[in-house]
């Protein structure tokens, strides 16, 4: 699949960090140990950077944590750009308030939900995880959210749900991306049910303890640590339960390279590069940057997500 590459932004114009992680502010909750995020306002660039309340998890890796400036730096968000390093100054604009999330299909509990009103709900924690991507580059990530599965018992699946699909917001006027077609929009992305309530699955609202940057997903995205990382869909607006296998973007974009499961295996190469190794993001530059490590099996998670996988063959279903 040949995607168009649009030209890339000099360094010297992309907004500082300081900026544009300002932008949205977080409040403390009232209850002690409980975290909510604040309605938005425009931060000043002299501002410290919106912290948020957290606890550290067990569910952690001890690796190496990637650099904040190449976490901030180096994205896949098609909704902006193609290119990688631009995203970071076409969001810092980007308004996550007022924003809810619709919960719907088959749960016995549907709703629209305030995104303050979720994160009143479920306390924060921080959980290191590793992040694969499918062009072979890697990082190691301090996330700061809460398991999908909190939310979905809260709506109550019912008995025929199979599958979740998720959905990002499409506003072309904010997200120049959408304004081309190199995909199909909204971006559209799915689990099976027992993959979404397992407990690694998270909800992401922050990353090294502070709000999550508009270029990494705000307000809120999904991260499922042994699947590659397009599966981790960025700035959610709906979450529907169904009964069939959905859809997803980059599946129907091309189908012999993306697959539904999208698990991380080294054995199972896409068809124009290897997956067999992966080069790790250290915070010395894109180009050309990084160790060169072996790529785990479902990205070292293993232990945790196999036997959901049990019997199945993982080449032919990847």
């Amino acid at each position: 699949m040949l995607i168009r590459k649009e030209a890339g932004i000099p360094p010297s114009e992309i907004t500082p960090l300081t900026l544009y992680l300002n932008r949205r502010r977080f409040i403390e909750g009232a209850a002690a140990g409980a975290a909510l995020l604040a309605a938005p306002r425009l931060g000043r660039a002299d501002t410290a950077p919106a912290k948020l309340q957290f606890t550290k998890s067990s569910i952690s890796t001890s690796e190496k944590q990637t650099p904040l400036q190449d976490i901030t730096h180096y994205n896949n968000y098609y909704e902006f750009n193609t290119d990688k390093e631009s995203p970071a100054s076409l969001a810092k604009d980007f308004h996550t308030r007022p924003w809810t999330v619709k919960v719907e299909g088959l749960v016995s509990k549907p709703g629209t939900f305030d995104i303050d009103e979720i994160l009143k709900q479920n306390p924060l924690e921080e959980r290191v995880y590793r992040h694969r991507c499918v062009e072979a580059w890697s990082m190691v990530i301090p996330w700061i959210g809460f398991p999908l599965a909190n939310l979905l018992k809260q709506v109550q699946p019912a008995p025929k749900a199979s599958f979740v699909q998720f959905t990002t917001i499409y506003d072309p006027k904010q997200m120049p991306g959408q304004r081309g077609r190199v995909l199909d929009w909204p971006y559209v992305e799915g689990l099976r049910l027992d993959e979404a309530m397992h407990p690694l699955t998270l909800l992401a609202v922050g990353l090294y303890g502070a709000v999550l940057p508009n270029q990494d997903g705000a307000p809120i995205r999904l991260v499922v640590p042994w699947k590659y990382g397009f599966k981790s869909i960025k700035g959610i607006v709906n979450i529907k339960l169904v009964d069939k296998q959905p859809e997803n973007t980059w599946y129907r974009q091309a189908p012999s390279e993306y697959g539904f499961y999208s698990n991380v295996n080294p054995n199972r190469d896409h068809p124009r590069w290897s997956q067999k190794t992966e080069r790790r993001l250290d915070g010395s530059g894109f180009l050309g940057a990084g160790r060169r490590i072996p790529t785990q099996m479902f990205n070292g998670y293993a232990e945790q997500v196999a036997s959901m996988y049990s019997g199945m063959d993982l080449i032919r279903n990847f």
